[in-house]
Protein backbone atom coordinates (compact mmCIF):
# COMPACT_ATOMS: atom_id res chain seq x y z
CA UNK A 1 0.00 0.00 0.00
CA UNK A 2 1.53 2.68 -1.12
CA UNK A 3 1.43 6.02 1.66
CA UNK A 4 -0.33 8.78 0.29
CA UNK A 5 -3.35 6.81 0.01
CA UNK A 6 -6.44 8.14 1.84
CA UNK A 7 -9.42 6.71 3.51
CA UNK A 8 -12.96 8.56 4.72
CA UNK A 9 -13.87 7.49 8.15
CA UNK A 10 -17.28 8.21 9.02
CA UNK A 11 -18.48 7.06 12.80
CA UNK A 12 -22.37 7.44 13.26
CA UNK A 13 -23.96 8.30 16.40
CA UNK A 14 -27.35 8.57 17.91
CA UNK A 15 -26.53 12.46 18.21
CA UNK A 16 -23.52 13.07 16.32
CA UNK A 17 -21.68 11.93 13.63
CA UNK A 18 -17.67 12.46 13.24
CA UNK A 19 -16.18 11.97 10.04
CA UNK A 20 -12.51 12.66 8.43
CA UNK A 21 -9.86 11.62 5.85
CA UNK A 22 -7.01 9.17 7.36
CA UNK A 23 -3.62 7.84 5.66
CA UNK A 24 -2.24 4.39 5.75
CA UNK A 25 -0.34 5.96 8.70
CA UNK A 26 -2.92 6.46 10.82
CA UNK A 27 -2.52 10.31 10.57
CA UNK A 28 -5.68 12.28 10.93
CA UNK A 29 -5.41 14.67 8.23
CA UNK A 30 -9.00 16.34 8.31
CA UNK A 31 -12.03 15.89 11.18
CA UNK A 32 -15.76 17.50 11.60
CA UNK A 33 -18.34 16.60 13.32
CA UNK A 34 -22.25 16.95 12.48
CA UNK A 35 -25.59 16.26 13.91
CA UNK A 36 -27.00 12.96 12.65
CA UNK A 37 -30.25 14.01 12.69
CA UNK A 38 -31.85 10.76 12.24
CA UNK A 39 -35.42 11.99 11.97
CA UNK A 40 -34.41 13.29 8.66
CA UNK A 41 -33.40 10.57 5.46
CA UNK A 42 -29.80 9.24 6.14
CA UNK A 43 -29.33 10.65 2.57
CA UNK A 44 -29.06 14.08 3.80
CA UNK A 45 -26.71 13.07 6.36
CA UNK A 46 -24.70 11.78 3.69
CA UNK A 47 -25.16 14.76 1.37
CA UNK A 48 -23.85 17.07 4.30
CA UNK A 49 -20.57 15.06 5.41
CA UNK A 50 -19.53 14.83 1.22
CA UNK A 51 -20.17 19.16 1.03
CA UNK A 52 -17.82 19.11 3.14
CA UNK A 53 -15.22 16.17 2.12
CA UNK A 54 -15.67 17.48 -1.91
CA UNK A 55 -14.35 21.02 -0.82
CA UNK A 56 -11.22 18.99 0.99
CA UNK A 57 -9.81 16.94 -1.77
CA UNK A 58 -8.48 17.84 -4.88
CA UNK A 59 -10.08 14.37 -6.36
CA UNK A 60 -12.19 11.61 -5.82
CA UNK A 61 -9.51 9.26 -7.50
CA UNK A 62 -7.21 9.80 -4.54
CA UNK A 63 -9.83 8.66 -1.82
CA UNK A 64 -9.02 4.42 -1.65
CA UNK A 65 -12.34 3.87 -0.11
CA UNK A 66 -15.05 4.87 2.80
CA UNK A 67 -15.44 3.22 5.98
CA UNK A 68 -18.52 3.71 8.25
CA UNK A 69 -19.18 2.52 11.59
CA UNK A 70 -22.50 2.54 13.01
CA UNK A 71 -25.04 0.32 15.53
CA UNK A 72 -26.15 -2.63 13.54
CA UNK A 73 -24.34 -2.20 10.69
CA UNK A 74 -24.11 -5.41 8.59
CA UNK A 75 -20.73 -5.79 6.85
CA UNK A 76 -22.04 -8.38 4.24
CA UNK A 77 -24.95 -6.17 2.95
CA UNK A 78 -23.52 -2.64 3.75
CA UNK A 79 -26.43 -1.87 5.34
CA UNK A 80 -28.29 -0.35 8.92
CA UNK A 81 -30.80 -2.59 10.30
CA UNK A 82 -32.95 -1.08 12.74
CA UNK A 83 -30.35 0.51 14.90
CA UNK A 84 -30.40 1.84 18.98
CA UNK A 85 -30.69 5.51 19.19
CA UNK A 86 -31.20 6.44 15.45
CA UNK A 87 -34.44 6.95 14.34
CA UNK A 88 -34.09 4.75 11.45
CA UNK A 89 -35.51 1.57 10.38
CA UNK A 90 -33.25 0.62 7.70
CA UNK A 91 -30.18 2.05 5.59
CA UNK A 92 -28.87 0.96 2.59
CA UNK A 93 -25.35 2.68 3.19
CA UNK A 94 -23.72 1.30 0.47
CA UNK A 95 -26.61 2.58 -2.22
CA UNK A 96 -27.06 5.56 -0.56
CA UNK A 97 -22.94 6.53 -0.32
CA UNK A 98 -22.70 5.68 -4.42
CA UNK A 99 -25.08 8.94 -4.84
CA UNK A 100 -21.91 10.81 -3.77
CA UNK A 101 -18.50 8.92 -4.21
CA UNK A 102 -17.52 5.85 -6.46
CA UNK A 103 -15.10 4.58 -3.74
CA UNK A 104 -15.43 1.31 -2.35
CA UNK A 105 -17.76 1.21 0.92
CA UNK A 106 -17.06 -0.99 4.31
CA UNK A 107 -19.12 -0.65 6.79
CA UNK A 108 -19.63 -2.07 10.18
CA UNK A 109 -20.51 -1.48 13.71
CA UNK A 110 -18.71 0.96 16.10
CA UNK A 111 -17.15 -2.04 18.12
CA UNK A 112 -15.92 -3.78 15.22
CA UNK A 113 -14.38 -0.51 13.69
CA UNK A 114 -12.08 0.25 17.12
CA UNK A 115 -11.26 -3.06 17.24
CA UNK A 116 -9.68 -2.90 13.62
CA UNK A 117 -8.85 1.05 14.37
CA UNK A 118 -6.58 -1.33 17.10
CA UNK A 119 -5.36 -3.28 15.12
CA UNK A 120 -4.06 -1.04 12.34
CA UNK A 121 -2.94 1.82 14.75
CA UNK A 122 -2.98 1.21 18.66
CA UNK A 123 -1.92 -1.35 21.18
CA UNK A 124 -2.66 -4.70 19.12
CA UNK A 125 -0.86 -3.55 16.40
CA UNK A 126 1.43 -7.01 16.83
CA UNK A 127 -1.55 -9.04 17.71
CA UNK A 128 -3.64 -11.40 15.54
CA UNK A 129 -6.37 -12.35 18.18
CA UNK A 130 -7.61 -10.11 20.82
CA UNK A 131 -11.34 -8.96 21.73
CA UNK A 132 -11.96 -5.26 21.87
CA UNK A 133 -14.21 -3.87 24.35
CA UNK A 134 -15.69 -0.30 24.39
CA UNK A 135 -17.09 0.52 27.58
CA UNK A 136 -19.94 3.80 26.67
CA UNK A 137 -23.53 4.15 27.55
CA UNK A 138 -23.31 0.11 26.71
CA UNK A 139 -20.99 -2.34 26.28
CA UNK A 140 -19.67 -3.13 22.47
CA UNK A 141 -17.22 -5.80 21.39
CA UNK A 142 -15.13 -6.48 18.12
CA UNK A 143 -13.25 -9.97 18.09
CA UNK A 144 -10.58 -10.69 16.33
CA UNK A 145 -8.95 -14.15 15.43
CA UNK A 146 -6.51 -15.01 13.02
CA UNK A 147 -6.28 -11.39 12.38
CA UNK A 148 -9.60 -10.69 10.83
CA UNK A 149 -12.62 -10.27 12.60
CA UNK A 150 -15.28 -12.23 13.87
CA UNK A 151 -18.72 -11.70 11.59
CA UNK A 152 -20.65 -14.51 12.13
CA UNK A 153 -23.32 -16.01 8.84
CA UNK A 154 -25.26 -12.67 9.23
CA UNK A 155 -22.56 -10.37 9.72
CA UNK A 156 -23.93 -9.37 13.92
CA UNK A 157 -21.58 -11.98 15.69
CA UNK A 158 -19.40 -10.33 18.61
CA UNK A 159 -22.33 -9.18 21.01
CA UNK A 160 -20.57 -9.62 24.40
CA UNK A 161 -22.16 -7.00 25.71
CA UNK A 162 -25.46 -9.33 25.22
CA UNK A 163 -24.17 -12.20 27.08
CA UNK A 164 -26.04 -13.53 30.05
CA UNK A 165 -23.97 -12.91 32.70
CA UNK A 166 -26.25 -13.25 35.67
CA UNK A 167 -29.73 -14.65 34.97
CA UNK A 168 -33.11 -13.13 35.46
CA UNK A 169 -30.90 -9.78 36.14
CA UNK A 170 -31.02 -6.47 35.46
CA UNK A 171 -33.72 -5.40 32.40
CA UNK A 172 -31.91 -4.96 29.06
CA UNK A 173 -32.66 -2.17 26.60
CA UNK A 174 -32.30 -5.96 24.26
CA UNK A 175 -35.37 -6.75 25.96
CA UNK A 176 -33.30 -10.03 28.15
CA UNK A 177 -32.18 -9.47 31.58
CA UNK A 178 -28.52 -10.24 32.84
CA UNK A 179 -26.98 -8.89 29.94
CA UNK A 180 -23.43 -8.10 30.85
CA UNK A 181 -23.48 -4.50 29.27
CA UNK A 182 -26.18 -3.95 32.37
CA UNK A 183 -23.54 -4.29 35.15
CA UNK A 184 -20.16 -3.37 32.85
CA UNK A 185 -20.84 -0.26 31.49
CA UNK A 186 -21.32 3.52 32.35
CA UNK A 187 -25.28 3.45 32.88
CA UNK A 188 -24.45 -0.10 34.94
CA UNK A 189 -21.80 1.24 36.85
CA UNK A 190 -24.44 3.36 38.18
CA UNK A 191 -26.93 1.20 38.82
CA UNK A 192 -24.85 -0.86 41.02
CA UNK A 193 -23.69 2.30 42.76
CA UNK A 194 -27.25 2.80 44.01
CA UNK A 195 -28.11 -0.66 44.41
CA UNK A 196 -25.35 -0.63 47.00
CA UNK A 197 -26.20 2.65 48.52
CA UNK A 198 -29.43 1.45 49.42
CA UNK A 199 -27.92 -1.88 51.20
CA UNK A 200 -25.03 -0.07 52.89
CA UNK A 201 -24.62 1.82 56.18
CA UNK A 202 -21.16 3.21 55.46
CA UNK A 203 -21.29 7.06 54.08
CA UNK A 204 -20.65 8.27 50.62
CA UNK A 205 -19.54 11.18 49.39
CA UNK A 206 -22.13 11.46 46.49
CA UNK A 207 -24.97 10.54 49.00
CA UNK A 208 -26.12 14.14 48.99
CA UNK A 209 -26.15 14.60 45.21
CA UNK A 210 -29.18 14.12 43.58
CA UNK A 211 -29.58 10.56 41.88
CA UNK A 212 -30.60 12.36 38.36
CA UNK A 213 -26.71 13.90 38.44
CA UNK A 214 -24.78 11.05 39.34
CA UNK A 215 -22.23 9.52 36.60
CA UNK A 216 -20.00 7.00 36.41
CA UNK A 217 -17.33 10.04 36.04
CA UNK A 218 -18.78 10.87 39.63
CA UNK A 219 -17.98 6.99 41.31
CA UNK A 220 -14.64 7.27 39.73
CA UNK A 221 -13.69 10.57 41.22
CA UNK A 222 -15.07 9.39 44.54
CA UNK A 223 -12.97 6.11 43.92
CA UNK A 224 -9.66 7.92 44.22
CA UNK A 225 -10.79 8.97 47.24
CA UNK A 226 -11.63 6.16 49.11
CA UNK A 227 -15.30 6.15 48.80
CA UNK A 228 -15.88 2.72 50.29
CA UNK A 229 -19.39 2.79 47.81
CA UNK A 230 -17.62 3.99 45.13
CA UNK A 231 -14.44 1.35 45.62
CA UNK A 232 -17.06 -1.98 45.80
CA UNK A 233 -19.03 -0.47 42.91
CA UNK A 234 -16.15 -0.60 40.56
CA UNK A 235 -15.21 -3.74 42.46
CA UNK A 236 -18.01 -5.47 41.27
CA UNK A 237 -18.01 -4.11 37.69
CA UNK A 238 -14.67 -5.88 37.77
CA UNK A 239 -16.09 -8.98 38.96
CA UNK A 240 -18.48 -9.46 36.39
CA UNK A 241 -16.09 -7.82 33.35
CA UNK A 242 -13.60 -10.71 34.76
CA UNK A 243 -15.82 -13.21 34.74
CA UNK A 244 -17.66 -12.42 31.37
CA UNK A 245 -13.22 -12.22 29.73
CA UNK A 246 -12.90 -15.97 31.46
CA UNK A 247 -15.60 -16.89 29.62
CA UNK A 248 -14.87 -15.95 26.18
CA UNK A 249 -10.96 -16.76 26.75
CA UNK A 250 -12.45 -20.13 26.71
CA UNK A 251 -14.08 -19.66 23.39
CA UNK A 252 -11.42 -17.45 21.41
CA UNK A 253 -7.82 -17.79 23.69
CA UNK A 254 -7.13 -14.34 22.81
CA UNK A 255 -4.02 -12.85 23.50
CA UNK A 256 -5.50 -9.79 25.30
CA UNK A 257 -8.51 -7.88 26.01
CA UNK A 258 -8.40 -4.30 24.89
CA UNK A 259 -10.30 -1.87 26.61
CA UNK A 260 -11.77 1.55 24.88
CA UNK A 261 -13.96 4.01 26.08
CA UNK A 262 -15.19 6.08 28.84
CA UNK A 263 -15.39 3.99 31.86
CA UNK A 264 -11.59 2.47 30.75
CA UNK A 265 -10.34 5.42 31.42
CA UNK A 266 -10.64 4.48 35.07
CA UNK A 267 -7.44 2.43 34.55
CA UNK A 268 -6.12 0.27 37.00
CA UNK A 269 -9.56 0.89 39.37
CA UNK A 270 -11.20 -1.54 36.43
CA UNK A 271 -8.62 -3.24 35.13
CA UNK A 272 -6.53 -4.78 37.92
CA UNK A 273 -9.21 -6.38 39.53
CA UNK A 274 -10.92 -7.20 36.34
CA UNK A 275 -7.22 -9.51 35.48
CA UNK A 276 -7.66 -10.74 38.84
CA UNK A 277 -11.05 -12.21 38.42
CA UNK A 278 -10.22 -13.69 35.15
CA UNK A 279 -7.64 -15.25 36.09
CA UNK A 280 -9.74 -16.45 39.48
CA UNK A 281 -11.95 -17.88 37.12
CA UNK A 282 -10.14 -18.65 33.70
CA UNK A 283 -9.45 -22.58 32.85
CA UNK A 284 -6.26 -23.14 34.22
CA UNK A 285 -4.31 -24.18 30.39
CA UNK A 286 -4.86 -20.39 30.24
CA UNK A 287 -4.12 -19.05 33.48
CA UNK A 288 -1.13 -16.11 32.77
CA UNK A 289 -1.75 -16.28 29.26
CA UNK A 290 -4.18 -13.10 28.45
CA UNK A 291 -3.90 -9.38 29.62
CA UNK A 292 -6.41 -6.65 30.10
CA UNK A 293 -4.76 -3.47 29.00
CA UNK A 294 -6.15 0.06 27.57
CA UNK A 295 -6.38 1.20 23.94
CA UNK A 296 -4.17 3.18 22.75
CA UNK A 297 -5.81 5.06 20.75
CA UNK A 298 -6.47 8.95 20.51
CA UNK A 299 -9.70 9.12 22.18
CA UNK A 300 -10.52 12.28 20.13
CA UNK A 301 -9.71 10.47 16.54
CA UNK A 302 -10.43 6.61 17.50
CA UNK A 303 -14.02 6.63 16.01
CA UNK A 304 -12.61 7.94 12.79
CA UNK A 305 -9.43 5.77 12.95
CA UNK A 306 -11.48 2.70 13.22
CA UNK A 307 -13.73 3.15 10.61
CA UNK A 308 -11.26 4.38 7.95
CA UNK A 309 -8.88 1.13 9.06
CA UNK A 310 -11.92 -0.60 7.40
CA UNK A 311 -10.80 0.89 4.29
CA UNK A 312 -7.02 -0.31 4.53
CA UNK A 313 -8.19 -3.98 6.50
CA UNK A 314 -9.96 -4.96 3.14
CA UNK A 315 -7.45 -3.11 0.59
CA UNK A 316 -6.19 -5.58 -2.31
CA UNK A 317 -9.16 -7.94 -1.34
CA UNK A 318 -11.21 -7.57 -4.75
CA UNK A 319 -13.37 -10.59 -3.51
CA UNK A 320 -14.33 -9.29 0.08
CA UNK A 321 -18.30 -9.51 -0.05
CA UNK A 322 -18.35 -6.37 1.89
CA UNK A 323 -16.33 -4.31 -0.51
CA UNK A 324 -19.66 -2.91 -1.93
CA UNK A 325 -18.64 -0.19 -5.42
CA UNK A 326 -22.01 0.40 -6.90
Amino acid sequence: MIKNEIALGIDIGGTNTAFGLVNSEGKCLFKKSVSTKSDEPAENLFYRIFEVINSKMDSEESLSGIGIGAPNANYYKGTIENPPNLKWEFVNVAETVSNFSSAPVFVTNDANAAALGEMKFGAARNMKNFIEITLGTGLGSGIIVNGELVYGHDGFAGEMGHTIIERNGRECGCGRKGCLETYVSATGIVRTYFYLLSKTMNKSSLKAKPRSEITAKDIYEAALKDDPVALESFDITAKYLGMACADAVGYFSPEAFILFGGLAGAGDLLTVPAKRYMEENIMNIFKGKVEIILSELNSGDAAILGAAALVFHNAGNKTTEAAVNI
